[in-house]
Order: C-alpha cells, then structure tokens, then sequence
C-alpha cells in the first residue's frame, strides 16, 4: 500500500498535467457561474470576486500537494496588494492611452450607460484575470520557462494565450493574434520582471474592466455589453479593431508593445545602456 510520502513523487512527475487540468476546470467553473448570474450585477460581482479568491485558494492547495511545496511564491502573501495596485495602474493607463488615441483619430459615439453593470463587469472580469493567469502564468510559463528559458516560455505562453481567444463569438484570425501580442507577451513578461502572478493579475483586470466595464466595448471578440459607458468606434478595422474590440486595432498594439517593452527592460531581458 502506497503511503502520503511515496505519492508525492509520482504527482511530481506529472505536475504539469495535474496542475494545466486543475486550473482549466477552475477557468471553466468561473466561466459557468458567471454565465449564471450575468443578468444581476451585484450578484455578478459577488460571484466573480469569490471565484477569483476561491481561485487563488485552489491553486495553492493543489500547489503545495503535487509540487511538495511549502510556499506558492508566485502568489506569496507578501507584495500582493501592492503587486495587484501596480498591475491595476500599468493596464488601466495602457487602455485609457489606446481609448484617447482611438478616440483622436477615429469618430467614437458614447453614450451613458449603468454604473451598476459596470460594477457587475468588475467581479466577470477579477474571476477571468485571476483564472487566466493562474493558468497561462501560474502553470504554463512558470513550468516551461523552467524547462526552456524565459523567451521560449514567454513566446509560447503568449501564443497559447492568443489562440484560445478563437472561440470568442467576433473572432478574427488578426484579433487572436494581437492578443497574443499584446495581451500574451505583455503579460507573461510582467511575471517574468517580478516572478508574482499579482503584477499581471492586476493589469489583466484593469485592461479587461475598462475596456468592457467603463468604456462598454467589446472585449477579444466577445459582444460588447453594457458597462458605465456604452462606446462605439467607428473607422477603419485597423485602427479600432472592428467586431473584435479595440485590442485588434494599432493603437491597442502600440500601447502594450510601449508597456512591454519597459516590463521587458525591468526583467532585464533588454540590457540597459
């Protein structure tokens, strides 16, 4: 009969599988459970936040127990507020930077719309953020960054990232793509410059929430619901990005490449003169 202790070597062995599955069904779950509530916004932002921290929660245990480790640095209690306020600020200025050059340069008719869907949009996307990251971070990048080095993990990760954004109702092949650009690489490499999941935890959210939650567009591909304010841009697909959102349009594309690029230099993979 197999005891605790000769268990937890054979769990190690298959650590990725064990963890990519715990954490898909989790993404899975979050997904179900707003989709139950989507049409009452505070119990949508009830719901959200307590899968985003039920997340967590999971991650950790199934952490400690395949990997037999005693601390799960990535999401250490330590820096966490900090860590989420930071990644909130990168991602919110991004978006609110990609919104004023689209406004600018293509013709954007906004309307009022309902601060309680906005609040409702806050607890879809903190379970959304929190679940990706947990995946495509916590276990994709983090595993095979150790078995390849950051830029295979970085390249793979964020492609992986784009791809499953196929599905989405709007998706476009370019649109799959820019995500993976924008949204992948940008945040793989803010876990790569602090090795926390809070970082890009925070701009997740802060980038999703804003772009579907304050200004009411639609976000990779998906429709477009109401959110504090309802924005509708019109030009060329380029330049805001079509069905699929603004993260398909150049500004989106410009603004995370600007943000990645200093992440990048913070995780040192671009040398400093």
């Amino acid at each position: 009969m197999t005891t605790p202790t000769e268990r937890k070597p054979r769990l190690r062995r298959f650590r990725f599988l064990v963890l990519f599955l715990a954490t898909a069904v989790l993404l899975i779950a979050a997904r179900g459970l707003d989709a139950l509530v989507a049409g009452v916004p505070v119990l949508r932002l009830l719901v959200g936040a307590g899968a985003a921290a039920g997340a967590v929660f999971a991650y950790k245990w199934v952490a400690r127990r395949v990997e037999n480790r005693d601390e799960i640095t990535e999401l250490a209690t330590a820096g966490r507020w900090g860590g989420l306020g930071r990644g909130a600020l990168i991602g919110g200025a991004a978006f609110v930077a990609t919104m004023l050059l689209s406004i600018v340069f293509t013709h954007a008719d906004i309307s009022g719309g309902s601060f309680w869907a906005c609040l409702g949009v806050a607890g879809s996307m903190a379970s959304v953020a929190v679940t990706e990251e947990l995946l495509f971070r916590g276990v994709l990048h983090r595993i095979l960054e150790q078995r390849a080095g950051s830029v295979i993990a970085i390249v793979v990760s964020s492609l992986l990232f784009g791809l499953t954004h196929l599905i989405n109702g709007n998706a476009t092949l370019w649109g799959t793509l820019a995500i993976a650009v924008e949204g992948g690489t940008m945040l793989a490499v803010a876990y790569t410059a602090t090795r926390s999941l809070w970082l890009p935890i925070g701009l997740h959210f802060a980038w999703n929430w804003l772009q579907g939650g304050v200004f009411g567009t639609a976000v990779s591909g998906a429709d477009s619901e109401p959110g504090l304010l309802r924005t509708v841009l019109s030009g060329p697909d380029a330049l805001t990005g079509g069905s699929f959102g603004p993260e398909a349009g150049l500004f989106a594309l410009l603004c995370c490449l600007v943000t990645t690029g200093l992440l990048l230099r913070r995780a040192k993979l671009i040398p400093r003169r």
